[in-house]
């Protein structure tokens, strides 16, 4: 510890402890601090903090591109820290026949992967790539579920379950710790598994791995329901503000989070006059329209809002008759 403040201490010299001049030379290539004024090497052990650009092709030629590699990943079986043993056309600088046949046989053994561990991590995450890829989920949350699948295998949580349940239920315990608005029935349309099964294995993994998600927020299902139905900016803060009045009154807790955020839609909707039927409203949300009547109802009466959109109702009739 010490000698790490010593070395900072030095690289931060501003002027010659022999002959206090501040005309001071760096020279980062060497790592030296030299006095221009008398000569003094004040430091030759400069550590750069900058990138690494020293990157070669074939020839020897320096080429642009960093030379420290691509950034480590989970998406990828083996993290994106493998190797490869070369390109064919290298085959053919070799000299004997020999050679030639020795190299590719590494080549051959090289793309067989060994452990059963990497045989299914290269398989899962394919298919993890290709839910992500159909529901539109960012590079964190794609990031954050390989990592939590490789967690799984690793600790034996895939055996005796399908492969893609256990990736379905890994996309969906990212998506809640991202905060990122993805249904169950969405992950079953995706994956081709039941609804029931991933939420069955998404609790068992989210519980072996000590996985802390908290509930879902109805207000983040606004956005997407709205777009869906077309509805403008004013129904949407609407929506948001009816959803905090009703979670003061702990009006939330105990219901599906889609649900209520449909209701709200939907009570939004009808008092800025931009109707839309219960039907699409459920339609758009995956629930049944009798979830949406149920909330709408509670929503109204513990909310006051019976009269608002009654009024509002009228108004719009009487447009009609006009």
């Amino acid at each position: 510890m010490a000698l790490e403040k010593s070395s900072m201490r030095k690289t931060a010299i501003k002027d010659c402890p022999d002959c206090g001049s501040t005309n001071l030379f760096r020279n980062m290539e060497k790592g030296e601090v030299i006095c221009r004024e008398c000569g003094l090497v004040i430091e030759d052990k400069l550590i750069d903090f900058s990138q690494e650009w020293r990157d070669f092709d074939e020839d020897g030629e320096k080429r642009g591109s960093r030379g420290a590699g691509a950034p480590s990943s989970y998406t990828q079986f083996d993290r994106g820290l493998g190797t490869e043993v070369g390109q064919a056309v290298d085959v053919y600088r070799l000299g004997s026949s020999k050679e030639r046949d020795k190299f590719q046989r590494l080549r051959k053994w090289q793309s067989r992967i060994s452990t059963a561990i990497e045989r299914n991590l290269k398989i899962a995450l394919a298919e993890l790539k290709r839910i992500s890829s159909f529901l539109k989920l960012p590079k964190s949350v794609e990031e954050e579920a390989a990592r939590i699948y490789t967690l799984a295998v690793q600790k034996g949580l895939v055996r005796g379950r399908s492969m893609e349940s256990v990736v379905a239920g890994a996309l969906y315990a990212a998506c809640r710790r991202h905060e990122v608005p993805r249904t169950l029935d969405e992950m079953a349309e995706s994956s081709g598994i039941e609804k029931k099964e991933i939420g069955r294995t998404y609790r068992f993994v989210a519980r072996e791995l000590s996985i802390s998600v908290l509930p879902s927020n109805p207000a983040d299902y606004i956005a997407r329901f709205a777009s869906a139905l077309e509805l403008s900016s004013e129904s949407q803060t609407k929506a948001v503000k009816i959803l905090e009045q009703a979670r003061d009154i702990e009006l939330t807790s105990g219901r599906g989070p889609t649900g209520i955020a449909a209701a709200a839609l939907y009570v939004a909707s009808l008092t800025l006059g931009e109707k839309r039927t219960q039907r699409e409203v459920a339609d758009v949300a995956g629930v049944t329209e009798v979830t949406i009547r149920n909330r709408y109802k509670e929503l109204i009466k513990r909310l006051k809002l019976e009269k608002i959109v009654e009024k509002k109702q009228k108004k719009l009739a009487a447009k009609k008759k006009k």
